[in-house]
C-alpha cells in the first residue's frame, strides 16, 4: 500500500538523509540500486525534480540511459547498514542487489522502476535533461580531491570518472507502508 505525500512536506529528510546515504533505483537489464550522497530536490521549468550525479563508468548510468526514468528510495527511520554496504559497494552489474541485500521491491505507479520497502519514501521519476560534467569547469582542489586520475575507474568504490547529471521529474511521490 502506498499512502500519497507532498514532496515539499518531506524536503528536509531527504536533505539529511542524503548524508548517509540513499538509494537510486533503475531497471533497465535488471533492478539494480545504487548509494547516492549526493543529489537536489527542486523546481525546473516548473516541474518538482530530483537530480542525481553517476560516474561515467558505473552499472547503473548504462541502465538510466537505456529507460530514461529512476526511483529514489529514502529511509525514514535511518540507513539499513547491510543495505547501503551491499549497494554502495557492490556493482549490480556482477551481483543480483535484490537477493545480496534482501532488497523488498514495491512496484511503481507510473514509471517502471520499483522502489524498496526498508527505504520506503520514494520518488518517481522520468529523466528530463542529461548532462555530463565539464572537468575544466570544476575548480582545481575538488578535481584533484574527487577525481583522481591514478585509479580505474570500473570499481565501485573507485573515483577517477566524472559524473552525468540526470534531471529526473518527480513524477509520483509516497511513503510504501
Amino acid at each position: 500500500m502506498k499512502k500519497k505525500v507532498n514532496i515539499e512536506d518531506y524536503a528536509n529528510e531527504i536533505t539529511k538523509a542524503l548524508k548517509s546515504g540513499i538509494l537510486l533505483n533503475t531497471n533497465g537489464d535488471k533492478f539494480n540500486s545504487m548509494v547516492i550522497g549526493w543529489g537536489h530536490l527542486g523546481i525546473l521549468w516548473g516541474r518538482p525534480t530530483f537530480h542525481v550525479y553517476v560516474r561515467q563508468g558505473r552499472y547503473t548510468k548504462s541502465q538510466l540511459d537505456k529507460t530514461g526514468e529512476f526511483t529514489i528510495s529514502v529511509p525514514l527511520n535511518g540507513v539499513d547498514g547491510e543495505i547501503n554496504r551491499i549497494c554502495g559497494l557492490q556493482s549490480g552489474k556482477n551481483i543480483d542487489k535484490v537477493k545480496e541485500a534482501g532488497l523488498k521491491l514495491e512496484d511503481p505507479s507510473i514509471i517502471h522502476t520499483p522502489g524498496i520497502k526498508q527505504y520506503p519514501l520514494t520518488l518517481e521519476c522520468k529523466v528530463l535533461y542529461v548532462q555530463e560534467q565539464d572537468p575544466q569547469e570544476i575548480p582545481r582542489d575538488i578535481r584533484e580531491k574527487s577525481y583522481p586520475q591514478d585509479v580505474p575507474g570500473t570499481e565501485p568504490l573507485a573515483n577517477k570518472d566524472f559524473h552525468t547529471m540526470y534531471v529526473g521529474e518527480i513524477v509520483d511521490a509516497y511513503i510504501i507502508q
